[in-house]
């Protein structure tokens, strides 16, 4: 099987180089200044059938992909008159259509019906979106799975992120950096449904504008808002099933004219997600073979509204409140017999029945101002607070068998580990033109302040719950970051190259403290306290070479940091049986990458990129050991990592047919010296390939085929990971006057997804593999409703996002 699944994705990336004829032109004003953002749209002359629409970028230029045959294009840009082409036919050379000019219009706009898809994949130069809303496979899916799926991206057991071969990937909802991390921010995604998404961003060169932490670069996962006027919404339910039934629904509505933008949306999610583990130790002359099945139940409620007040042409009041309910729970049967490695002779068994209740509870404020004149001036205000309030109430009873299978022992926890994140922040963004560019400036000040009260009980008596607290390894920790930041950008475009420069500098101020009691009678106190500030600057440049804009290159540098998460600060133990626990690391300190890069655009289709990053102090989550027979899981500095990475990025479009193919091949290498039996010196060369397949196949259906594969790899400097990957079917149906969608899909068609890996650090090897419930049946219908018009003559003058912006970076993705 899993040589099938090999060939097949290997024979379906090679089908990625099949190239469509090229159509290309440039749009002009009256007075032969490129127009940028004017919607091209291509037709066939035979019938006037709509085949593909385009935005022309910085320079007016428009490009498209078509079979051969006879075809017109129409333009329309906000001011101007709508103009046609004369019909013209495009061979095996393809063809550039003579530049058009456009004049001013004598009137204004009125409303417009937007009607347009997006791509399901678009590639810039700066990021690639993946446009959830377009994806048939995506329904029924959550965020951290769909975050699983993305082109490039790796999550491995321990639910951390990687990007391109690089930890360190910053988190973002809505264009605001999650305070979260690991297993809590994986938790969180886990709740926000891909009903609720309306694309996933990952940007792989942020500018300076950016906050510097994220080496790897950020994902920003975009919820969805309505921008048509009128009355609209849309309704939408959700069934899949795997091992266990998931049910999730939600509603959108909005209201919009021209001086107010009322919008909200909720949606519920109802799951219950089986999960194994299993970890094989060996340690000194003994072997742990640990077998764990998880059932994890979640309940969750989400919701967002707000309104835009647009007061006139140039000042624009907005207000956003979302948030987050969620009831988890965890059932964990974990089984461990240890045996006597030379003679495999059984010494005892380990039965830990754990359970956990969970409840989880966020609410996000967000206050906003925006000024823009004619004149190219622009202010942007956000004040943000932030409150998160989470529980966790754990019991976990172990209890001991002899080789006979007779209970010879047992020790019973209860932990209580409530913990508050509360975060205040605000920046001001100001840009205006500049001697023929565009300056961008700002400031930031952040605060973040988490309390975790971790308090762990001895248990005497379960059915009673008869309890006593342990001081020893009870603690409070109490954590606050402190950022002050400010940036400086300008690009300008000069004859044939595009430069950008920016410099941002991060000053940080830090304190954790952590206190408990040595002693019941409380008479010793244990205080350990983290301080640090530090000012760090974070360069970044970029050179583009746009003289011909069908082979742009460019070039970018730039330097990114890594702060520690506060849970992997707080030095206490967290039990997770009675042969393994994790703690934190006081002495753990911040990572640094500098990146260098060099891209290429071709034809606004092939896109190529082959970077270099080094990354000093680079941490990593390792397994370690402590009194000859457990283990424990903690961050340190472990090494430095030097990485060289190649993307190759390519759309198709061919009739029914559309596809994006990506590539991400990358060589790692760790090295780290940590003293006797604690050395690495690892180096590894990977690649992950991503497909997706669609297909229109007319009367309302539409097909899609996608599909995933990662070779052998290195996760958090010690675990050699194995190939892993997964192929996803679906089908959709347009029905009620195409208003309404019936999607269905299958998820793992060959149950190939699952992680498995191995480490031999500090005298312990180590084998692992853990599964989740990768295959499912999904089925989802979803239904819209109102009108959905936009005023064009308002689009721009109210903060729309425009779509020029969208295309900077060369054409529309599939060219539409």
């Amino acid at each position: 099987m899993r040589k099938t699944f090999t060939t097949l994705m290997c024979m379906l990336f090679l089908t990625a180089f099949t190239q469509a004829q090229v159509i290309s032109g440039t749009i002009n004003d009256d007075a032969s200044k490129p127009i940028t953002g004017a919607s091209v749209t291509l037709h066939k002359s035979k019938d006037s059938s709509v085949v593909k629409i385009a935005v022309t970028n910085n320079t007016g230029v428009y490009t498209f992909n078509a079979t051969s045959g006879k075809y017109f294009i129409a333009i329309t840009c906000v001011g101007f008159a709508k103009k046609t082409s004369a019909s013209f036919e495009v061979d095996n050379n393809g063809y550039t259509v003579p530049s058009i000019a456009l004049t001013k219009a004598n009137k204004s706009l009125g409303e417009v019906t937007v009607s347009s898809k997006k791509p399901m994949i678009e590639v810039r130069a700066d990021k690639t979106i993946f446009n959830v809303e377009s994806s048939i496979n995506a329904v029924g899916s959550d965020a951290f799975e769909l975050l699983r799926k993305s082109p490039g991206v790796m999550i491995d057991k321990d639910d951390n992120v990687s990007l391109a071969g690089k930890n360190g990937v910053q988190v973002y909802i809505d264009g605001r950096p999650s305070p979260l991390a690991g297993k809590d921010l994986a938790d969180y995604l886990r709740t926000i449904q891909s009903s609720n998404i309306e694309a996933i961003e990952l940007i792989t060169n942020p500018s300076a504008k950016y906050d510097a932490a994220g080496n790897a670069g950020i994902v920003n996962i975009r919820l969805k808002k309505n921008k048509s006027f009128g009355t609209n919404g849309s309704v939408n339910a959700g069934y899949a099933i795997g091992t266990y039934p998931k049910y999730n629904a939600g509603v959108n509505l909005n209201n919009r004219n021209k001086k107010v933008n009322l919008f909200g949306n909720y949606n519920y999610n109802n799951s219950k997600n089986a999960n194994s583990l299993s970890i094989y130790r060996e340690l000194l002359d003994t072997s742990f073979d640990q077998n764990g099945n998880m059932d994890n139940k979640s309940e969750s409620h989400t919701f967002k509204t707000g309104f835009d007040f647009y007061a006139n042409k140039k000042n624009t009041f907005g207000i956003i409140v979302d948030g987050n309910f969620s009831n988890n729970s965890i059932a964990n049967l974990g089984t461990t017999p240890v045996a006597y490695l030379p003679t495999k002779t059984p010494i005892r068994s380990l039965v830990a029945d754990n359970s956990s209740a969970m409840k989880n509870n966020n609410i996000n404020i967000n206050g906003n101002y925006k000024y823009v004149d004619t004149s190219g001036h622009e202010v942007n205000f956000d004040a943000n607070y932030g409150h998160f309030d989470n529980n966790n109430n754990q019991l976990q009873p172990n209890y001991y068998f002899n080789n006979l299978g007779t209970r010879y022992d047992s020790t019973i926890y209860r932990m209580l580990s409530p913990s508050i994140i509360d975060i205040i922040n605000g920046k001001i963004d100001y840009e205006q033109r500049l001697a023929g560019g565009k300056l961008e400036t700002g400031i930031k000040i952040s605060n973040v302040k988490t309390t975790n009260d971790f308090q762990r009980y001895n248990v005497s008596y379960i059915a009673n719950d008869i309890k006593s607290i342990d001081n020893l390894r009870s603690n409070k920790f109490v954590y606050t970051e402190q950022i002050n930041a400010a940036y400086v950008n300008f690009n300008k475009q000069l004859k044939g190259v595009m430069f950008q420069i920016g410099l941002r500098v991060e000053n940080s101020n830090v304190t954790g403290v952590s206190s408990g009691k040595k002693d019941a009678a409380g008479t010793i106190p244990f205080d350990s306290t983290i301080e640090r500030k530090y000012t760090d600057l974070f360069p970044s440049a970029s050179l583009t070479f746009n003289k011909n804009p069908m082979n742009q290159w460019s070039l970018s540098y730039s330097r990114r940091i890594d702060r520690p998460a506060y849970q992997n600060l707080n030095p206490f133990e967290f039990k997770l049986d009675d042969y393994t626990y994790q703690k934190g690391n006081t002495a753990l300190t911040p990572q640094y990458t500098n990146t260098f890069s060099i891209s290429n655009t071709y034809h606004y289709m092939l896109t190529t990129t082959l970077s270099y990053s080094h990354i000093k102090d680079m941490f990593a989550q390792i397994i370690d050991t402590t009194e000859k027979s457990k283990s424990f899981m903690t961050y340190k500095n472990l090494a430095t990592q030097d990485i060289i990475n190649l993307s190759i990025g390519y759309p198709i479009q061919k009739g029914i047919y559309s596809a994006y193919f990506s590539l991400n091949g990358y060589y790692s290498k760790y090295k780290a010296d940590l003293g006797p039996d604690r050395k690495v010196d690892l180096e590894v060369t990977a690649a992950n390939f991503y497909m997706q397949h669609s297909f229109n196949v007319g009367k309302g259906y539409k097909a899609e085929l996608s599909s995933w594969f990662s070779t052998p790899s290195i996760q958090e400097g010690t675990f050699r990971s194995k190939a892993m990957g997964f192929v996803d079917i679906g089908l959709s149906k347009s029905i009620l006057q195409d208003k309404g969608t019936i999607k269905l899909s299958v998820s793992d068609i060959f149950k190939t997804m699952r992680w498995q890996g191995s480490s031999d650090f500090v005298g312990q090897k180590l084998t692992g593999m853990f599964r989740w419930e990768s295959q499912q049946f999904k089925l989802n219908f979803s239904y819209r409703f109102g009108k959905n018009t936009v005023k064009a003559a308002r689009q721009r003058e109210t903060g729309v996002e425009d779509e020029s912006k969208r295309v900077k970076a060369g054409g529309g993705g599939f060219g539409g």
